[in-house]
């Protein structure tokens, strides 16, 4: 058995073990701390796909900037103290209408995107991970999915302050 392959059995079993604890924490900072947990894993992965850079801005991004964003939004929030309730049903109806609107732009993306033959995968050889590469796919035939990544992060934030807000503070 080569070092990768044992590399690869001990990253997707920690990443899944991982995952799971994430989904069936309790608790919800535990929940992010095991989430940063499977993002260094899935690095790891990509180590392996000869991805250094996308390795990296996986750490940085993700396990470092947007976990601990969710981590300040889970503290701001304090889910411990009562229950919360969605609000008025406009709220709830507004929620839901953005909701399936982003549903079905996924939808649109993913069946509207055709894929060219795939290429089998180069363990350590190659220019598969390059920064010219994924900057060119990603600023070219990728522009529509990325920009609309970023505005389904910042509605969602900004829908998770709504919801955890009561309606006498929205109102002052």
């Amino acid at each position: 058995m080569e070092i990768t392959q044992i590399l690869f059995y001990v990253l997707s079993s920690l990443t899944v073990l991982s995952a799971l604890l994430m989904v069936f924490s309790k608790n919800p900072v535990y929940s992010i701390l095991y989430l940063i947990v499977t993002f260094f894993c899935i690095s790891g992965h990509y180590v392996l796909l000869n991805a250094q850079f996308l390795a990296i801005v996986n750490v940085i991004v993700y396990a470092g900037a947007i976990m601990v964003l969710f981590l300040f939004v889970v503290m701001l929030m304090n889910l411990n103290n009562e229950k919360h309730s969605f609000g008025r049903p406009a709220k709830l109806l507004a929620a839901s209408l953005i909701s399936l609107l982003f549903i079905a732009l996924t939808v649109g993306i993913f069946f509207g995107n055709k894929t060219a033959a795939v290429t089998p995968v180069e363990m350590g050889t190659g220019d598969l991970g390059l920064i010219h590469n994924l900057g060119s796919l990603l600023y070219s035939e990728y522009v529509l999915p990325f920009e609309l990544s970023s505005i389904l992060f910042i509605s969602a934030m900004i829908g998770a302050v709504m919801l955890s807000k009561k309606d006498e503070e929205l109102l002052d």
